[in-house]
C-alpha cells in the first residue's frame, strides 16, 4: 500500500501548496482510491499535477463527511475524471448523475479488496480501513466520532496497525501509544504531543508525505 497526502495544512515541499484541509491517494492491490478532496479544486488539481499523479487513474473517491475542507475540490476533481465510483455519507448531498456510479454509506460496506468503510459513524463522518501485513490501517478526514470509536469499528478487521489523518482535538494518547504507526495531519490539535508519545511510531504529515507499507 502506497499512501501519498495531496492535501494538508503543512507540506513537506516547496512546489506544493498547503491549505486548511485534507486529501491523500491510496494506491492499494491495483486500485487508485483518492480519499477526500480538500478545500479548494484549483489547489487540489495544483497539487496532482505537481506529485505526477494523472487524475484518470482513480478508481474510487471517498468523501469522509460533509464539511468544506474535505469536499471542496470535489466538483473540480470531477471535473477531470468523472468515471469513478463515489463513496459519500450520507449526511452529503451530491446530484445523481455527478459520478460514474455514487455509493450512499450508512453502515460499514466493502469499498475494494481488503479495503472498508468503517460506516457513517455517529451519522458525521466515515473512515476508510486498509487491510496490510502488519495489520489495519484507517485513513480519518477529521475523526469527529472519536478516535476510541473509530478504532473499535475498524477493529472489526483485525488488530489496527496504523492511523493516519486528522485527529482533531483527541486526547485518547494511550490508544495511540498502542499504534504501530500514527501519522497526525490537518485538524489534529495535539500533534506535538502525539509525537512526544510515539517517539518511535509517529510519523510527520504534510502535503508530499508518503507513507508505503506491505500489502
Amino acid at each position: 500500500m502506497k499512501i501519498t497526502i495531496i492535501y494538508d495544512n503543512e507540506t513537506t515541499r516547496d512546489d506544493l501548496q498547503p491549505d486548511w484541509g485534507f486529501s491523500c491517494l491510496v494506491e492499494v492491490r491495483g486500485e487508485k482510491i483518492l480519499f477526500d478532496t480538500g478545500a479548494d479544486g484549483d489547489i487540489l488539481l495544483s497539487n496532482i499535477k505537481t506529485l505526477g499523479i494523472d487524475p484518470g487513474i482513480v478508481d474510487k473517491v471517498v468523501i469522509s463527511h460533509a464539511h468544506w475542507d474535505h469536499t471542496g475540490g470535489l466538483d473540480d476533481f470531477l471535473g477531470k475524471n468523472r468515471n469513478v465510483a463515489l463513496y459519500i455519507p450520507s449526511s452529503f448531498r451530491l446530484r445523481s448523475d455527478a459520478a460514474r456510479e455514487i455509493f450512499v454509506v450508512t453502515g460499514p460496506v466493502e469499498i475494494g479488496e481488503g479495503v472498508y468503510s468503517t460506516g457513517e459513524l455517529q451519522r458525521i463522518e466515515q473512515s476508510i480501513v486498509v487491510k496490510t501485513e502488519k495489520g489495519p490501517v484507517v485513513i480519518a478526514g477529521c475523526s469527529h466520532p472519536g478516535v476510541g470509536d473509530i478504532l473499535s469499528a475498524a477493529g472489526a478487521h483485525g488488530d489496527v496497525y496504523g492511523l493516519i489523518g486528522g485527529l482533531h482535538g483527541s486526547t485518547e494518547f494511550e490508544k495511540m501509544e498502542k499504534l504501530g504507526l500514527v501519522c497526525p495531519t490537518h485538524c489534529t490539535v495535539y500533534k506535538a504531543e502525539i509525537a512526544s508519545r510515539c517517539p518511535d511510531t509517529c510519523v510527520e504529515g504534510g502535503a508530499g508525505v508518503v507513507i508505503n507499507l506491505p500489502d
